[in-house]
């Protein structure tokens, strides 16, 4: 047996999508023109699959914050905290999210996916169970496969069966953790929080709750969906990135737990893992300081949210359940899909293309992520080709046009 069969299903399948396009997971960039257009094949192009929510990416103070620390502190840390020290950006960063979050502690990590990784995987023990979203994230699902506790996975968005598993654990000892996110990545659903929250204290459970695509996008002060439903005091621990709407790398958790400085002495991936560079920690700090003191940001994104939303809806394409940041058309094949992607991309429009095993055998999605910066021209270009497309490839219909206009 070769080193790599065990990939021969995802390989045969890259290999038929190139045989028909440019490789669509490794898009170039040739330049970046602004926080929501890029040149691709030498073509201005409108970015709607970068995750940048708030458009923070060429904000003036954010690269002013970052070129300072480059100056002051070099190019980077060369090494873990707990080797090499902490810097003085590092705590800035730290002290300002806690007190963002109302909490008493926080940990900044190199990327978003090894906060999950480090977090999850170090709560629960052998004696414990996690309980995770059937459709969680792959840093979760990596975290549950790092750590030593038993995992149960529950029906995604279902409170009552995350309640029905907990009931049927009550006799076993042990910590009971679920874990879930505030919207999910790929159709942009948002969790029912206030039922989760419920049967969380109904059993005495730990809670933790990745806010990845909810910073900074919801609640009154951008504290994301647990501040949206009320819920933020049943979240013992709440896991970002900043790589979203600050627009940078990283990733945090913040938490109450008397415990929690604990956790930097023994959680591995924050033990073993380089520091962020300084530059990279000052922008981010600079973003969390514009999102605090500019909420017009996130009344621009939601009116952006709303162009692309409704302008899709009624040309009649099949999109997630939900109106929010992330926007998915949804498809009944791969090959359409490709060839779409293809197409929206030909005529300067990029978005992300989501393909099995991402998404359910024989079904795949074009999603979209709207951006504060985006203009009106832009998102109406994009409604408008990606409409014209729909119609090219029998997607949507000419009735769905007429009731459009």
């Amino acid at each position: 047996m070769g080193l790599f069969d065990r990939f021969a299903s995802i390989e045969q399948a890259h290999t038929d999508v190139k045989a028909r396009v440019d490789d669509p997971f490794g898009v170039r960039m040739d330049r970046m023109l602004s926080a929501t257009e890029a040149v691709i094949g030498n073509r201005p192009t409108i970015l709607v699959g970068t995750n940048n929510y708030l458009g923070l990416t060429f904000d003036p103070a954010c690269v002013e914050a970052a070129h300072k620390a480059l100056d002051a502190y070099g190019t980077g840390t060369t090494g873990s905290r707990i080797a090499n020290g902490s810097y003085a950006p590092h705590r800035d960063l730290e002290t300002e999210l806690a007190d963002f979050y109302g909490r008493r502690h926080c940990m900044v990590f190199t990327t978003g996916y090894q906060a999950n990784l480090g977090i999850i995987s170090t709560l629960a023990g052998p004696q414990d169970f996690l309980l995770i979203d059937a459709d969680s994230h792959a840093s979760i699902y990596d975290a549950c496969r790092l750590g030593t506790a038993t995992v149960v996975r529950f029906k995604h968005n279902d409170a009552e069966d995350l309640d029905k598993r907990l009931r049927r654990l009550a006799d076993e000892p042990g910590n009971k953790v679920v874990v879930t996110e505030g919207i999910y990545s790929m159709l942009g659903d948002q969790a029912p929080l206030k039922e989760m929250a419920e049967v969380k204290r109904k059993h005495g459970a730990w809670m933790v709750l990745d806010e990845a695509h909810s910073m900074g996008v919801l609640g009154a002060t951008g504290r994301g969906l647990a501040e949206e439903q009320g819920v933020e005091a049943d979240m013992d621990f709440i896991v970002g990135t900043f790589s979203k709407s600050l627009g940078a790398v990283g990733g945090f958790c913040v938490s109450d737990h008397p415990q929690f400085d604990l956790l930097r002495i023994v959680c591995r991936p924050y033990m073993f893992t380089a520091s962020l560079p300084p530059s990279v920690v000052a922008s981010a700090t600079e973003a969390l300081r514009q999102i605090r003191k500019r909420p017009e940001l996130r009344t621009q994104l939601w009116e952006n949210v709303a162009t692309l939303y409704n302008g899709f809806a009624r040309h009649g394409f099949s999109l997630g359940p939900q109106m929010g940041p992330v926007v998915a058309i949804k498809l009944p094949s791969p090959d359409l899909a490709v060839g779409f992607w293809r197409a929206l991309l030909d005529r300067g429009i990029y978005v992300n293309l989501a393909l099995p095993p991402a998404t359910p055998q024989g079904t795949a999605l074009l999603r979209c992520s709207v951006c504060a910066a985006h203009t009106r021209a832009q998102l109406d270009k994009v409604v408008a080709v990606t409409a014209a497309i729909g119609r090219e490839f029998g997607v949507i219909g000419a009735a769905d046009l007429r009731a459009a206009g």
